[in-house]
């Protein structure tokens, strides 16, 4: 199989589908590997180092589109990327299509295979979302710390408080990956942590893991509300998979809260959960609603471009490179939920929270690769 590695083009993304420690191994069981000139420089990894690992290096994205049976990105590939999709390409990278209409449609119109891995299933978990969660819950934290500063708009606050003056308040939204990475770091930089979230089990389990470090409570609208007013900074860790996410903040609820309180929306890829969030970008990450500061970047784990492209590509390999030597239906066969991730089929949606949040048809995955 021939697989392509284009550049990534979204504001301020550095992280690269594949490494040269990833070509090395995918060409050693007898793969073609194209990757875009310049794709690796935003983790410093020069062209040569591609070139030493087995794969082709070429500066024209149209030929690595055109030549490839499989592209292999990070981000969600812009409208000039899915235009330059075919039908019957694979394409595997995360997609987010629940919050993303317009890329929605440029798929289906594609004729592509789109496969996702944010929706990719091991058991309960979600494996090749799981990395990325991690350092965004951990990036959340920094973020908001940052932005708690009085010259980033915030209210002046340090997280940790000083010797007599008592720490920040930071209350997260949503107890899963996400959000425990955060609790974890705010906790480490000094703040009061609080773990509002939705399942009484998980409360629990986290009770029982962080004893008195770390509070946890059942989430309500009362609970979000009670403690919105008094809270610092806000992460919004909720996650749906496949579907948008649920709005759990109003525009009411932040007329409640301390002009100056900062909130981050690591959930925005999906839509965001608050109402008033909008995506936002490295270059320019924040916006204020109603004395509340938002910040809303939508490919947060890009800020760490080294550090998240390793991460991923640990987990992503050994679904890559099944994918490649078998063909999609064995594939899908061969590893458990991978066939999950399956989001867009030769025009077709083939996840059912995708297709029901945006309210289109939806053809299970086995139906839409034989009609096709």
């Amino acid at each position: 199989m021939i697989i392509g590695v284009p550049k990534e083009i979204k504001n301020n993304e550095f992280r690269v589908g594949l490494t040269p420690d990833s070509v090395k191994i995918l060409v050693a069981h007898g793969q073609t590997l194209k990757v875009e000139a310049g794709a690796g420089l935003g983790i410093g990894v020069s062209d040569n180092e591609y070139v030493e690992a087995g794969a082709e290096v070429i500066s024209s994205v149209g030929r690595i589109f055109m030549d490839s049976d499989l592209i292999i990105k990070v981000k969600e590939p812009q409208p000039e990327e899915c235009r330059l999709l075919r039908k019957g390409q694979i394409l595997f990278t995360y997609l987010h299509l629940a919050a993303d209409r317009l890329q929605t449609e440029l798929l289906l119109e594609s004729g592509a295979i789109a496969i996702a891995y944010e929706t990719v299933k091991e058991g309960d978990d979600l494996p090749l979302l799981t990395p990325m969660s991690e350092i965004a819950g951990k990036l959340s934290v920094q973020a908001g710390a940052r932005f708690l500063e009085k010259s980033s708009g915030g209210m002046g606050m340090l997280l940790g408080g000083a010797a007599g003056v008592a720490p920040a308040k930071v209350l997260v939204i949503g107890g899963g990956v996400v959000g425990q990475n955060a609790a974890q770091v705010a906790l480490g930089m000094g703040a009061e942590v609080l773990i509002l979230d939705s399942s009484l089990e998980r409360v629990r389990s986290l009770n029982d893991k962080y004893r008195e470090t770390i509070k946890c409570l059942l989430s309500g609208n009362d609970t979000i509300e009670r403690y919105s007013q008094t809270s610092d900074l806000i992460i919004g860790a909720v996650l749906s998979p496949g579907a948008g996410a649920p709005k759990i903040f109003t525009r009411e609820t932040l007329k409640i809260m301390r002009p100056g309180t900062v909130i981050v929306d690591v959930a925005i890829d999906q839509g965001g959960c608050f109402e008033t969030s909008r995506p936002t970008t490295h270059e320019d990450p924040v916006f204020l609603v109603e004395g509340v500061l938002h910040y809303c970047v939508a490919n947060m784990p890009g800020a760490v471009p080294k550090t998240s492209t390793f991460a991923l590509n640990k987990v992503t390999l050994p679904y890559i490179t099944t994918l490649a030597t078998l063909g999609l239906e064995a594939a899908f066969s061969e590893i458990s939920g991978f066939s999950d991730g399956l989001n867009i089929c030769k025009g077709k949606i083939t996840h059912s929270a995708v297709a029901d949040h945006l309210k289109l048809p939806y053809v299970n995955w086995a139906s839409a690769i034989r009609e096709g």
